[in-house]
């Protein structure tokens, strides 16, 4: 798979999860928190009357990774931690990508990571963010700077609106076609890692 599509499904579906905070100081969610929360995905493509959508729920561990899990139309889970990325569709494995093999994902996961983490400042080494409002209510917008085709962006822009936690974030790729992820449900320190999760937190390491 080449690289920049492999990009376009980390962006797609985990560039700014809700945990990312703006406009005040950054607070990111301690290590050890669990984040759960669910989310509706539109995809707005030319030439479809009506966006195709998707929708499921997540669970992030801030410093050990996050389970993105789809169930419909589909069931697809996606795990990404330092390790790498593991895909699964109907429970059969079809994506395995180890870091240590694929260098530019360790980038990828420290951009990642500042998002997860509320850390603004370290996403700013690949995108001029523009932030306004307060804690209490924020707007931004990040726009990717310009780098070679390795890390290159597949969106022209991305604004991000919340409170506590991000609640929608649109990405809109250079010929116009946008995606839309709104976030409800969002609990913190809800329960702890069920075995599965945790087993599937360890699986890109494997």
């Amino acid at each position: 798979m080449r690289r920049r599509t492999i990009l376009g499904l980390l962006a797609a579906t985990l560039l700014l999860p809700p945990t990312a905070r703006a406009a005040g100081p950054d607070q990111g969610l301690a290590a050890g928190s669990v984040l759960r929360g669910g989310f509706v995905q539109e995809r707005h493509l030319k030439g479809f009357n009506a966006p195709l959508r998707s929708d499921g729920h997540f669970v992030l561990v801030p410093g050990r990774g996050l389970i993105w899990h789809v169930e419909k139309p589909f069931a697809i889970t996606t795990v990404i931690t330092a390790a790498g990325l593991v895909q699964q569709v109907g429970g059969n494995e079809t994506l395995r990508l180890a870091a240590a093999r694929l260098p530019f994902l360790s980038h990828l996961y420290d951009m990642l990571g500042g998002a997860l983490g509320g850390d603004w400042h370290a996403l700013e080494t690949d995108f001029i963010v523009e932030r306004s409002g307060d804690a209490a209510r924020w707007q931004a917008r990040l726009t990717p700077r310009k780098a070679d085709d390795t890390l290159a962006m597949p969106f022209a822009k991305i604004a991000a609106t919340g409170g506590r936690f991000v609640e929608t974030v649109e990405m809109t790729k250079p010929d116009g076609d946008a995606d839309t992820l709104s976030f409800v449900d969002q609990v913190l320190n809800g329960t702890p890692l069920t075995a599965e999760e945790a087993t599937a937190l360890d699986s890109p390491g494997k």
